[in-house]
């Protein structure tokens, strides 16, 4: 029994060896990022992917932990945001929103005010803002549309956003716009 609790510890701390594709000089402090994050209780895997990323597009060691290591900051600010039970799907979506400009208060509001998982409200937020819809434009329509519609409804919400911004709306209006509408109308476009 203690064998097997040992092993298991063993293999928990293990470097991923997914990382020995890494350049020597960017492995040891990937690792030790990863490592970091893992024992404050952060995913890890899109620490993984990321630094995978880097050097498969041949980027210099420094970029790679340069990248690495913020995506790590942003994790932890997505946690200190959404609260320590939110999942590691919803630290990753709440770390794309911080990114992409969405304000740390949204989010902790969002997790007060919405039921459930996050992940589709927070992509949402992430690919408003990343659309040119200004952040807090952005946030105070997810958080008037998120406690009363399902995930559908608030990925269709970005796409008529999208599709606006794409006809030539200015994002502010589109936004405002489609979420006077669903507001008005729940459940209809």
């Amino acid at each position: 029994m203690i064998l097997v609790a040992l092993l298991a510890v063993a293999q928990a701390t293990a470097p991923d060896p997914r990382l020995e594709r890494l350049d020597p000089a960017a492995r040891p402090p990937v690792v030790q990022l990863v490592d970091s994050a893992r024992a404050m209780g952060l995913p890890t895997e899109s620490l993984v992917q990321r630094a995978l990323e880097g050097a498969a597009k041949g980027a210099p060691a420094a970029s790679i932990v340069a990248a690495v290591r913020r995506l790590a900051a942003d994790l932890g600010r997505a946690r200190d945001a959404l609260g320590p039970d939110a999942v590691p799907a919803e630290l990753d979506a709440g770390a794309a929103a911080l990114r992409a400009g969405a304000p740390p208060a949204a989010l902790t509001t969002l997790r007060r005010v919405r039921r459930g998982s996050l992940i589709v409200p927070l992509a949402v937020l992430a690919d408003l803002v990343g659309s040119g819809v200004p952040a807090d434009s952005a946030a105070a329509a997810v958080l008037a549309l998120a406690p009363s519609i399902r995930d559908v409804e608030l990925m269709e919400f970005r796409r008529a956003v999208e599709r606006d911004i794409a006809l030539g709306a200015p994002p502010a209006t589109a936004v405002r716009v489609n979420a006077t509408a669903r507001t008005a109308r729940p459940g209809r476009p």
